[in-house]
């Protein structure tokens, strides 16, 4: 075996064990040291390349650890028998991965940072890590950490009607996770049937079917969903979104309200209440949740912090009815919490604080105007070829673009210009010449919203 000099004045950042380790997988890859070939000793090989014993020894065990070389004792090292050589590739630097070298700036759509004060989130986060750190050496609770759940069930009651302890509040990253839970609940309570509104929030469907539910789509109305299309006589939940219906944003009334409670009692059926964006509300009061005019305990109540608080903070919570919560408190032990222990710490702090009802309010005006502007420039340059719907709440408006391009083609365009536009995915009579679109005009700087739409109308119309 040849002496292995480290090049220490043009590869002073890798360590020399590394270089001797990456040295000799090399040589035994490329077949110049053959299997079954006795290595030099620890003493001999640090004596050839003028290197300590403990960094001879420290390129063996990895050479060990990987499986190239095995030991024997009082015998020494020996090489392995690998049978695919022409599968793996020799020395290569690209498994080395640099964090000086990487770009943390990937943003691959428009952002505003005025709509979060990350100066509050970041003190709420310092007071967790200098006052509790003792907290973060143990796991979360699988139901969610109680500062949050109390924090929670206080905010809810007071902006939106809802009635919860905290033992009936259950958090995790994200809707979706939360949803597997409910899917373990529904099956112990014999309901295998779940509708959900058309259009809809997809992902939620896509769940329920992978959990073996059986899925209807149910159309919705000006009045929210189609609730004489419902099942009768069949112990079934059905997914709604009545305060803002995603996409159309359409509204259920109070009439229609009740009469689904009114159908879930009498069918012994679970009302899964999706209130997202629901604060986000831009003309008169926020509609109160149908989980605080539900006097027989049949809904569950969904709520998330993406859109009031920023997208990568995937914390949401669900809300059972008292004898749902005694399921999930018999079979949560098979769970682990999947949403960051130190994150929910620092919402119940920015919550006690007031910090987040302050956000609210200050993302309404913000969102408030944006919406105005976008509604205004579509009509302004888009006219002719565009309608913009106004739901007056939310982050998004739908738009009914008159085009030959496809949706898709249409989403692509606008994504080269930084903007997110989705698919409303919405099959319509007029599919060949009218695309139905969801524009988010949330994240875009209220200072580049006209010129964006301009742009993006002008692109579409070529």
């Amino acid at each position: 075996m040849k002496p292995f000099i480290a090049n220490r004045k043009s590869d002073k950042s890798t360590p020399l064990y590394i270089q001797l380790y990456r040295h000799i997988r090399s040589d035994i890859l490329s077949g110049n040291i053959k299997t079954g070939e006795k290595l030099p000793s620890l003493r001999r090989i640090a004596a050839l390349n003028a290197i300590s014993i403990t960094t001879a020894e420290q390129a063996y065990n990895q050479l060990l650890t990987e499986g190239y070389i095995t030991s024997k004792p009082q015998s020494g090292y020996y090489v392995s028998k690998i049978d695919a050589f022409s599968e793996v590739q020799g020395d290569s630097d690209r498994d080395i991965f640099e964090l000086t070298t990487q770009s943390f700036d990937n943003s691959k759509y428009l952002y505003d940072l005025s709509a979060f004060d990350f100066q509050k989130w970041k003190k709420c986060t310092s007071r967790v890590f200098n006052e509790y750190p003792h907290l973060l050496l143990f796991e979360s609770d699988v139901q969610g950490e109680q500062a949050l759940r109390y924090e929670i069930s206080k905010y809810v009651y007071s902006s939106r009607g809802v009635i919860a302890d905290p033992s009936q509040i259950v958090i995790g990253a994200g809707t979706q996770q939360l949803t597997t839970h409910l899917c373990h609940i529904l099956r112990r309570m014999n309901i295998g049937f779940v509708c959900t509104e058309d259009p809809g929030y997809v992902p939620i469907q896509k769940i329920f079917h992978d959990n073996g539910f059986g899925v209807n789509k149910i159309p919705v109305s000006s009045d929210g969903i189609r609730i004489e299309m419902l099942p009768a006589n069949i112990a079934s939940a059905v997914y709604v979104s009545p305060a803002n219906q995603f996409p159309t944003g359409s509204v259920m009334s109070i009439a229609s309200r009740y009469k689904l409670l009114s159908w879930a009692n009498q069918n012994n059926s679970i009302i899964l209440e999706d209130d997202y964006d629901s604060e986000l509300r831009y003309f008169g009061k926020p509609i109160p949740a149908l989980q605080g005019l539900d006097k027989d305990h049949r809904v569950v109540y969904f709520g998330s912090f993406s859109s009031t608080l920023f997208p990568a903070i995937k914390v949401s919570y669900m809300i059972l009815p008292p004898k749902m919560a005694e399921i999930f408190a018999s079979i949560k032990s098979g769970y682990t919490q999947t949403c960051s222990k130190t994150e929910q710490l620092t919402l119940a702090l920015f919550m006690e604080n007031g910090y987040y009802y302050t956000n609210i309010r200050r993302l309404r005006s913000l969102y408030a105007q944006k919406l105005q502007l976008a509604i205004s420039s579509f009509a302004k340059y888009g006219a002719g070829f565009i309608e913009a719907k106004n739901t007056k709440s939310g982050i998004n408006i739908i738009l009914d673009v008159k085009s030959e391009k496809s949706a898709e083609a249409l989403c692509l365009e606008a994504e080269s210009l930084r903007l997110y536009v989705a698919t409303l995915n919405q099959t319509t009579e007029n599919e060949q010449k009218n695309r139905q679109l969801i524009f988010y005009y949330n994240q875009i700087p209220i200072d580049l919203l006209e010129d964006s739409i301009k742009n993006l109308t002008e692109l579409w119309a070529s």
